[in-house]
């Protein structure tokens, strides 16, 4: 009898799974689909009152999950078919037990950091972090009797010596948003678990397609889905994937909180972003490298920072921790770079993108088919304090570039235009 289809297991690789999923599984039967269909229903019908009794005694029991007939949905904030197949896919990409989806990317790093600290905990973060992770650490946290610290995390021997008895969990970004540098998660991981802390990664930058953070020993891995894995610029989402023991936390810290991903934002990543997150992250590292290599050598740029380039300062820990599926080196599509001038210029150039590019556009978020540039310390990370800026490396005349998949003459054409202007 030939085997039912829908089972993926190897040789099938990463890049058809990204693709296709499975076909059958426990969450929904759609065999028959070619597409994944949408859910479109906020509560759902019960067969008997015991069969939704068993639904809510097992929501965040995974034994119990276990033990009964099938998925049980019963309201969209609990669970519900299309969310979980997204859920289940992005869990496996990022090599994963578990994957809860959120409405936004913060939702999930608040989800992260929720399920772990409690009243009198410590969180230690890496000095530069993105402007409203930055204000959950230093306006919401403080509320709930919860201290933050930042330190240097490319050092390690610094993070070490910052962990006391009431640190609970360590966060940081890698590639560090914006500046790019590069933090080693083996080597963070490894200290946390021998201190007893919790290691929380964003891996927005990088994707899975480039990084899998919880195969080199992290305990967690958040993402913004808005960016490179929803890749169009039409969905936010957020996701935090770790281990199943983590799993019923998180489902009810969403269920009590609310920050749920509506399915009509789930299904258009399934369906659109993770199947052509191969092909595009692909064309924008290599237009990236291209443009990085124009920016590096224009006389109106001081520095250029970009993991694929020669001069990336460290090289060596990018090439060894940035690898796609096959173990080949991805850099990713973003790259921060000086003008020289400081913000007066920096300032200039991204008006004159502004006003005049065609195909570069000066709007925040990251991670688009279209390339977008914009002012870290003026837009993104204006939240941070001078001091914090000046600690993570934050020039005032940085510019941040999201690259797309235009023609990467194109873009070096806007590009060179603008530079004029500086």
């Amino acid at each position: 009898m030939p085997k039912r289809r829908g089972a993926y297991q190897p040789p099938y690789s990463k890049h058809s799974f990204l693709v296709h999923g499975k076909f059958l599984t426990s969450k929904w039967d759609f065999e028959h689909h070619v597409v994944p269909p949408i859910s479109s229903s906020s509560t759902y019908r019960l067969e008997s009152a015991q069969r939704g009794a068993s639904g809510f005694c097992g929501y965040v029991d995974p034994q119990a999950r276990a033990r009964r007939r099938g998925e049980i949905f019963i309201y969209d904030r609990l669970d519900e078919p299309t969310r979980a197949m997204l859920e289940e896919r992005l869990a496996f990409v990022e090599e994963g037990e578990r994957c809860v989806t959120f409405a936004t990317g913060m939702a999930a790093i608040a989800a992260a950091l929720g399920v772990v600290l409690r009243s009198g905990d410590e969180v230690v973060a890496h000095h530069a972090l993105y402007g409203c992770t930055y204000s959950l650490l230093t306006t919401w946290m403080p509320r709930m009797g919860i201290r933050a610290r930042y330190v240097d995390f490319t050092d390690p021997r610094r993070l070490e010596r910052a962990i006391g008895r009431r640190t609970r969990a360590v966060l940081f970004e890698t590639p560090v948003n914006p500046t790019l540098e590069v933090i080693d998660i083996a080597a963070v991981a490894g200290i946390c678990r021998r201190r007893g802390v919790i290691s929380i990664v964003d891996n927005t930058f990088a994707t899975p397609f480039c990084q899998r953070p919880l195969s080199l020993g992290a305990d967690m891995v958040v993402h913004s889905l808005t960016k490179n894995i929803c890749g169009f610029g039409t969905d936010m989402g957020g996701a935090v994937v770790t281990r199943r023991q983590f799993e019923g936390d998180l489902l009810l810290y969403r269920k009590d909180f609310g920050g749920v991903l509506s399915p009509k934002n789930a299904w258009p990543i399934l369906v659109y972003g993770l199947p052509s997150l191969e092909l595009r992250m692909r064309k924008e590292e290599q237009n990236a490298l291209e443009v990085a290599r124009f920016l590096e050598g224009h006389p109106k740029v001081a520095r250029v920072v970009y993991p694929g380039l020669e001069s990336f300062p460290q090289r060596a820990l990018a090439r060894r921790q940035m690898t796609d599926f096959d173990g080949t080196f991805a850099p990713s599509n973003m790259i921060y770079f000086v003008v020289k001038g400081g913000e007066p210029a920096a300032s200039r150039l991204v008006n004159h993108c502004a006003r005049h590019a065609y195909t570069i556009t000066l709007a925040v978020s990251l991670g688009q088919i279209r390339t977008l540039i914009e002012m870290p310390t003026a837009m993104t990370h204006s939240a941070l304090p001078a001091g914090a800026r000046r600690a993570g490396h934050l020039d005032p005349g940085g510019v941040r570039l999201s690259v797309g998949i235009e023609d990467a003459g194109d873009l070096i054409h806007d590009l060179r235009e603008a530079l004029q202007t500086c």
